[in-house]
């Protein structure tokens, strides 16, 4: 959209006129080398209303970085006079050479990803309301027990368990876009080449500025194994074996930190005394077409749904 600024009035292309008050100089928004005649005539930049009464601007064909700041100038001066709170403009890693002319104009860097980096300004003289950036990892580990009350263990070749001959369960992070319960049987696959079936999530737990500052839920699974010939992952994986659970859970290792021994306790709760974890249940919400999953204790639900409905 071209923008045209007449004496303190914008006019936007296709002879459609907004009235507005223009509270700065315009050559000084928009450069003095567009404006003539009392005229400035400049782009704008393109954007999305972001659902929260800010806009996104998503960058895609080249720009350099003197047409760039002019552009943009001018469509801030537009946003503050809409009334837009934040703004939002991502730049593909073509663009780099826009990072610095945006961090000039007040912009900052929020978060960025393999193929961008997207940066963000708050316009209003009020308490800044944009989100922080992801602030969790999410990480599982996996339980598995055989028929004969050996559970699947690894050493890892890398880590902080690299070289101490710690046998541990498999562990990992959950991939953008995964499900924890699909996390959890993939990563078993890929350190052991055992195939599991997800059961339950027997706990969780939650630490801070444990990866670049971010903090980090971790869920311990109890997962039933489908095959049980082990095919270990060369890459990261030292050694696997079944391993008879007392003498897994007797590593002094394990006795001695509190994470490990609870770890312990909640397998044997599972297994020898009928303690109920938390089961994946589909759901679907308002906000999305795609499904996501509930994690709840089917056991107890079921009962207060029978006792309710006798």
């Amino acid at each position: 959209m071209n923008l045209c600024i007449y004496e303190g009035t914008y006019k936007c292309s296709h002879d459609v006129c907004v009235s507005m008050s223009v509270s700065m100089d315009l050559r000084e928004v928009v450069g003095s080398q567009v404006c003539g005649n009392g005229v400035c005539n400049t782009e704008l930049l393109p954007a999305i209303n972001d659902g929260h009464g800010g806009v996104i601007v998503e960058m895609k064909e080249h720009m350099d970085s003197q047409t760039f700041v002019i552009v943009l100038r001018a469509s801030m001066l537009q946003w503050k006079q809409q009334g837009k709170k934040g703004v939002w403009i991502k730049l593909p890693i073509g663009l780099v050479h826009l990072v610095e002319t945006t961090v000039k104009e007040g912009f900052r860097y929020h978060h960025a990803e393999p193929s961008y980096l997207m940066l963000v300004s708050w316009i209003p003289n009020t308490p800044n309301t944009i989100p922080a950036n992801v602030t969790h990892r999410v990480r599982v580990g996996a339980i598995i027990l055989n028929d004969k009350r050996e559970v699947l263990t690894v050493q890892e070749k890398s880590g902080r368990f690299r070289g101490t001959g710690i046998w541990k369960i498999p562990t990992g992070v959950v991939d953008e876009g995964e499900d924890i319960f699909m996390g959890a049987i993939r990563e078993v696959r890929e350190e052991t080449g055992v195939d599991t079936e997800f059961v339950e999530v027997l706990g969780f737990s939650q630490s801070h500025k444990t990866f670049f500052e971010k903090s980090d839920l971790f869920f311990l699974c109890m997962l039933r194994p489908l095959s049980f010939d082990i095919q270990k992952q060369e890459l990261e994986i030292e050694a696997v074996q079944w391993m008879p659970f007392e003498e897994y859970a007797a590593q002094p290792f394990a006795q001695k930190h509190e994470l490990f021994k609870y770890i312990n306790e909640l397998c044997l709760a599972k297994v020898d005394r009928d303690y109920a974890g938390f089961s994946p249940r589909p759901t679907l919400s308002m906000f999305s077409d795609q499904p996501s999953y509930l994690y709840l204790n089917n056991k107890d639900l079921d009962k207060s749904r029978s006792a309710n409905n006798p």
